[in-house]
């Protein structure tokens, strides 16, 4: 079985306030073992960065700059994962990304149930921690 695991940095929490993604990175998984190919961009958000996002993930303003922007790495993105499920802690915050990303670009959206939250296990193994 095909599965991408997947991590997003942003400007912020909310892209239906202006906030996009600043690095998407995958590693693909067959069997539950990593094959090697793996799926690396930073982006420009074409905006400026919040401090407090700085903060989080050190990407700044100067770094970012020269970056492609999401539409230019969307489909080469879209053609990794595939169909695969994705493993994403947080599942919920990532696909709200993605999919705005997605859909400013003209492309279909993922669907939500092609994600694994492995938040949302974390939860249900480990209640109250």
């Amino acid at each position: 079985m095909r599965e991408i695991v997947l991590d997003t940095e942003t400007t912020g929490f909310e892209p239906e306030q202006g906030d996009r993604i600043v690095e998407i990175g995958c590693v693909e998984l067959m069997g539950h073992v990593p094959t090697g190919r793996t799926f690396h961009e930073y982006i420009n958000p074409q905006r400026a960065m919040p401090q407090d996002a700085f903060e989080v993930h050190g990407l700044g303003d100067d770094f970012l700059r020269d970056k492609p922007v999401f539409a230019e790495v969307g489909r080469k993105f879209l053609d990794f994962v595939g169909d695969a499920k994705l493993v994403i802690h947080n599942a919920a915050f990532d696909m709200k990304f993605l999919n705005a990303e997605l859909r400013w670009m003209g492309a279909p959206p993922l669907p939500e149930d092609q994600a694994i939250d492995t938040l949302a296990i974390a939860r249900r193994r480990f209640p109250g921690s």
